[in-house]
């Protein structure tokens, strides 16, 4: 066993170690054929029953984490031999799907898998495909699967139906698209239409649906809460606490005790405030700032959960299966228990707390001069609110808490605006993302939809964590450790194309290739006066790859303009957290004299879960607040609102409402008296005969006409634009005055009221097809 490298790292884990997947990798990779497990025992010389049964279960692990593919005949093989593509899948609602490949670099296009072939798989499954061949026209590789990896779902919530003595469930995610046969060997008590939680038996082949068994019954459609727990069962979000974090938990303490405050930095002399929203629980940031010499010293205090979440622990196991809180309208799914994130962790005022600070000398013009890390113990001395905090600071408000700490907060509002000032310079690019917020009533049914309004506390806030983060990064890349960083890659080459041509309708001039955040940063400056603003940041962020986490330290983050950046700020909520607070402890306990427990390998494997369950987290939420903008439509079906045109296709426009922020669509054929073609390079629909223009960014008033709960669908009728733009059939444009909404516009009297296909083929690069309105 000396042979295996990680020899010493398996013995601190398991008290009868075996090889470790590295080894198990590097003697499969040695081998001329696929390797069989006997064999495999025969190079190990393993004899007891123990050793060989961890061994079986140790490749089955890599089988299932697509380390290693296991062939019909037993035989193990690493996937370098196989010359295959390895990912996860996303399927299509008419069929086809797409394979994201997880280690290609940027840039790298999906793998097109197609109907055939997605009959074996559900969407989210990660599986093996073999490269069959390449279209050229729309340059892309397409895919043969080999094998799947890993299944998403052993479970899936849907509508419960029987016809003709069929018992069967079709899934509430229309990229599920393989209805579920109920086994007949199991009994339920579902009723037609129930909401049902469906245990797959059976995963689908390619001649074979998947077959399942109702697990429980979750209620009807309009049941309070719904919209939560289908969305926590749909994404598969743990949720329940498993026995053993239920037998942890009865260990921790109510209070920090005396011997855990030895031994640390004593800062509960400053005034450290929490700053957060009136409905925050968990408190997991501290700041304290202090004017120096030259600038600020800025403290930010974070909560230890290091110190209390040991690696391997069932609390820590649990949280890497969780990898994120998940913020729902009106719930929140921890990813610790509330011992710990509302407990210990929370950094709750006029109590002690142990603490992870970062301590930062913050020149006047906003850069970092130095920075130092403590294992520390402060003592709050108040929990603000931002709108508390913004109204004191930014609008002199009288304040009976914040006027005790009124130069401390000072402090805190001028190294805000020094960091602001250092931003700006670097050309960090500034989205200004608007939330809406959900209102319930006493029956837990929404009852209105407002948007959020972020102020200058926010801000605040924002700019002393990110400066934490930074450091954060900079001294964990500084001692080596291996640790997972906040990585965005910039914009997408395949999306950058068309918000150019975008742009270019608004005046904004933008190259194609190479395009740095300065470049997004002015182009953002140029727009920010327009009433269409908030719909062109939306097309701009689209353009851009989404962040992940990656042990990756060349990359930086490119939203930010920043070379090193990691989340250190939130290790109550999000994993990443509390492994670079792992690696800073590592450090500061042991001078690095150590071997940190964590190699690449490991950072880079908990890396490709945290995003991809922050991916999870962020899909679960947005679908549970879909669910309640088309429940809160229902009750206004009839109802006008104004709103602004966000996209334009073939099919239609789709409009976003004011201030409820909720998106739907108007179909071409619900249009007005005429034929109308698309012109995908200025996003518009231009009527053949009236020559009227319908495009990006139009202000509008449409009527709801129609809300589909199942599909989360809303369809609008338009009453009025408040431009009226025309092209006449020399090609210029013309603009109408400007009208009041109509009340009620009058029905066309056209026998024609489908679409229409279009003769021949369009010029230009409009849609070759043609459709007209009533």
């Amino acid at each position: 066993m000396s042979k295996d490298p990680h020899y010493q790292r398996e013995a601190e884990n398991y008290q009868r170690p075996i090889a470790s997947r590295e080894y198990l990798l590097q003697l499969i990779n040695q081998q001329k054929a696929p390797t069989s497990i006997d064999h495999l025992i025969e190079i190990l010389d393993y004899r007891e029953e123990s050793d060989i049964e961890a061994l079986s279960r140790r490749l089955k692990a890599m089988v299932r984490d697509g380390q290693v593919f296991r062939n019909r005949r037993g035989g193990f093989l690493s996937f370098e031999h196989m010359d295959l593509v390895k990912g996860y899948v996303q399927a299509h609602v008419d069929g086809f799907g797409f394979l994201t490949p997880e280690s290609r670099g940027k840039g790298s296009k999906d793998v097109f898998i197609p109907a055939h072939e997605m009959r074996k798989l559900m969407n989210g499954d990660k599986a093996a495909v073999k490269i069959t061949g390449f279209d050229s026209r729309r340059e892309r590789e397409e895919g043969h699967v080999v094998a799947v990896l890993e299944r998403a779902h052993q479970s899936v919530v849907g509508r419960y139906y029987r016809e003709k003595g069929i018992h069967f469930v079709i899934p509430d995610d229309k990229r599920i698209i393989q209805d579920i046969l109920l086994s007949p060997d199991y009994d339920h008590n579902a009723r037609q239409g129930d909401i049902v939680l469906v245990r797959i038996l059976e995963y689908p082949d390619q001649h074979n649906p998947p077959i399942g068994m109702i697990e429980s019954i979750l209620g009807k459609e309009n049941d309070p809460g719904m919209e939560v727990t289908i969305a926590i069962n749909t994404h598969g979000i743990p949720h329940k606490w498993n026995d053993a974090v239920v037998e942890q938990v009865k260990s921790i303490p109510a209070e920090v005790a005396e011997q855990d405050k030895r031994g640390r930095l004593d800062l509960r002399g400053k005034p450290f405030v929490t700053i957060d929203g009136a409905d925050a629980r968990d408190f997991d940031d501290a700041v304290y700032c202090e004017p120096s010499a030259d600038g600020f010293r800025l403290y930010v205090a974070i909560a230890d959960v290091s110190h209390y979440v040991l690696r391997d622990s069932a609390i820590d196991s649990e949280a890497v299966e969780r990898g994120t809180s998940v913020y729902f309208p009106g719930e929140v799914i921890p990813m610790l228990p509330e011992v710990l994130s509302n407990g210990l962790c929370s950094l709750n005022p006029k109590v002690d707390r142990l603490v992870m600070v970062c301590e930062m000398d913050i020149g006047s013009s906003g850069a970092i001069k130095s920075y130092r890390f403590h294992e520390a113990l402060i003592h709050s001395h108040a929990r603000l609110i931002y709108d508390q905090v913004a109204e004191f600071l930014f609008n002199d408000a009288a304040d009976q808490t914040c006027e005790p700490l009124r130069r401390d907060l000072q402090n805190l509002k001028l190294v805000y605006q020094a960091l602001a000032k250092a931003r700006k310079k670097r050309h960090a690019i500034e989205f200004d993302t608007r939330e809406v917020v959900f209102e319930y009533n006493e029956q837990r049914k929404i009852e209105n939809i407002h948007p959020s309004a972020r102020n200058e506390a926010h801000l605040v806030i924002e700019e002393c964590m990110i400066a934490a983060n930074i450091c954060a990064a900079k001294f964990l890349k500084q001692h080596k450790i291996p640790a997972l960083y906040r990585i965005h890659e910039g914009p997408n080459p395949d999306k950058v194309p068309g918000m150019v041509e975008f742009l270019a309708v608004y005046g904004v001039r933008m190259g194609v290739g190479n395009l740095q955040p300065q470049d997004y940063a002015e182009a953002l400056q140029q727009v920010s006066e327009l009433p269409e603003f908030d719909m062109i940041q939306t097309v701009m962020l689209r353009s851009m790859l989404q962040a992940s986490y990656s042990p990756d330290t060349k990359t930086g983050h490119f939203g930010l303009a920043l070379q090193d950046y990691a989340h250190f700020t939130s290790p109550i909520r999000r994993y990443p957290d509390l492994l670079v607070h792992r690696g800073i402890r590592h450090v500061l306990q042991t001078q690095n004299q150590q071997p940190f427990s964590y190699d690449v390998n490991a950072m880079t494997a908990l890396g490709e879960t945290c995003s991809r369950f922050e991916r999870r987290a962020e899909d679960a939420t947005r679908e549970a607040a879909d669910w309640l903008k088309c429940e809160y439509l229902q009750k206004h079906v009839g109802q006008q609102f104004s709103g602004i045109v966000t996209s334009v296709t073939s099919f239609g426009m789709f409009v976003q409402l004011e201030d409820l922020m909720i998106d739907g669509l108007v179909h071409v054929t619900s249009l007005k008296r005429d034929y109308y073609q698309f012109d995908a390079v200025h996003h518009r629909l231009i009527g053949e005969s009236s020559g009227r223009v319908y495009q990006l960014g139009d202000q509008v008033v449409v009527q709801v006409a129609r809300v589909d709960m199942d599909e989360r669908k809303i369809d609008f009728d338009l009453i009025s634009s408040t431009h009226a733009r025309f092209i006449g059939k020399d090609g210029k444009k013309s603009r109408g005055s400007r009208k009041k909404p109509a009340k009620n516009y009058p029905a066309s009297k056209s026998k024609k009221s489908r679409a229409k296909p279009g003769k021949g083929k369009a010029k230009g690069k409009k849609s070759s097809s043609r459709r007209r309105g009533k």
